[in-house]
Formats: structure tokens, C-alpha cells, sequence
């Protein structure tokens, strides 16, 4: 049976970069945003490509259950990308029981500032962080164990420590010729929604290296940044260093 790993990431991460990086494996294969559809036809909210998702992908959870946690996948790797806002809460997460486990994790504030560059407004539901810490709770009672977390600043500092020390931790090889560099362009596992958000990752050939900024927030945006600091700081204590 195949190894499935479930990344669970808010929006505006290096999630689609770390994607390519499992991607690029020979033994794996990749699932973009599986839930998209179910999030949108469930919300009602008029997200960018709206119908082209809608129709590209299962709006039924259950489906889309049965998909990631019961169809044999034609590789010895599975790796799925999941967003934290496309669960709900109440959902169960019981389906996910058997499957390995990782929590990518930004600063509140560099989220925030990266989503308002391709959206018009953010909220907490938008982006997800409190969604995050609430789904490790779930997943860590699910499963007896506390799942994995990285965080994407270290990624970028030091990519090849962290990736060889993720995989050594979900007891899959590190490939690294592999996982640090791709090919750039598209790819067939691109999500429907990719023309507007993976401009970046698009051209990219490996993770970008890590350049320190200073996030000038606008004032009426702090005080989300600053309430979802709390969690953040929470799946912190739990990532992997280099």
C-alpha cells in the first residue's frame, strides 16, 4: 500500500513550492487542494476560477474522502496538499487516521500581507491559522500522536536540513537531488485555479532563498495578525529546526 502524507497549510505559504518538491519525486504522486470544491459549493464565495473549480473537482466530501483515503494510487507515495480552511469544523477527520501527517506553518502577518496582494479583503476564516492549530488538536487525538510541523521561513534557510529531517520523520528516503530543484512550467496536477495563484512557482526551479523583510501591515489589519499570533506561536513549539 501506498505511503500517504496529508500537508496541511494555510493560504499564501510555500505550499505549492513544497508540493513541487514531493512532486518531483520519481515514487510519488501529488493532489492539489482536493476539498476546493466542496469549500466553495459549502461557502457560497466567489473566489477566483470559481466554476472552473466547481467543475474540475467533487463537491462531495465524502467523495473526495474516499478518493484520498481509499483509492490505490499509482505510485508508492501519495502526497496531498490540503488547505485548513477547506475543513470545517464539526467535520469528521476520523478518514485521515491512517495517514502521515505535516503542519506548514507562516507568520500571521506574512500571511496576512501576501493574501491581501491577490484578494480584496481577509479574515480569519480566510486564511486559516486558527483552523490550523484546531486541526493538529484533532489529528494529534485522531492519530496518538503530535503530527510534524515545519515552518516556511526554515524551509527557505535551510531546505536540505529540513526536508531530510521531515522525511526521515514520516519514514519515507530523502531524495534530495530531487526534492530541492524542478523543472519550471506547469504541471497536469495544477490545480484549475493555478493561472491566478502560482505565477511565482510557475517560473521557480527550487525553493526561493529566504530574504528577511519587515511586513508593514496596514493598522485596521494588526489586529488579526495579532490575534492569530497565539496559534502560530502554539504549532511553533513543535517544528522541526535545522
Amino acid at each position: 500500500m501506498s505511503i500517504r502524507i496529508a500537508m496541511w497549510s494555510g493560504p499564501r505559504n510555500i505550499s505549492t513550492a513544497m508540493m513541487r518538491s514531493w512532486e518531483n519525486r520519481p515514487d510519488c504522486v501529488t493532489v492539489d487542494e482536493p476539498f476546493y470544491a466542496c469549500y466553495l459549493r459549502e461557502s457560497g464565495l466567489e473566489h477566483p476560477c470559481r466554476e472552473d473549480i466547481l467543475s474540475a473537482q467533487s463537491s462531495e466530501r465524502g467523495e473526495v474522502v474516499r478518493q484520498l483515503s481509499e483509492l490505490e494510487p499509482q505510485a508508492p507515495i501519495f502526497y496531498q496538499k490540503h488547505m485548513t480552511h477547506h475543513m470545517p469544523r464539526g467535520m469528521d477527520m476520523h478518514w485521515c487516521a491512517a495517514l502521515r501527517h505535516c503542519f506548514l506553518i507562516r507568520d500571521p502577518a506574512e500571511v496576512i500581507a501576501s493574501y491581501l496582494q491577490k484578494m480584496p479583503a481577509v479574515s480569519e476564516d480566510a486564511i486559516g491559522i486558527a483552523r490550523q492549530w484546531e486541526l493538529f488538536e484533532e489529528i494529534a487525538a485522531i492519530t496518538g500522536r503530535a503530527p510534524l510541523v515545519i515552518d516556511s521561513n526554515e524551509v527557505l534557510r535551510h531546505p536540505g536540513a529540513i526536508l531530510q529531517s521531515l522525511c526521515e520523520q514520516l519514514d519515507v528516503p530523502y531524495l534530495e537531488d530531487a526534492m530541492l530543484s524542478w523543472p519550471p512550467g506547469r504541471r497536469d496536477s495544477d490545480g484549475v485555479w493555478a493561472p491566478h495563484w502560482y505565477q511565482n512557482v510557475e517560473t521557480s526551479t527550487g525553493f526561493a532563498s529566504y530574504a528577511a523583510k519587515r511586513v508593514q501591515l496596514p493598522e485596521e489589519h494588526r489586529p488579526l495578525a495579532d490575534a492569530m499570533q497565539k496559534y502560530y506561536l502554539r504549532l511553533a513549539e513543535h517544528r522541526i529546526q535545522a
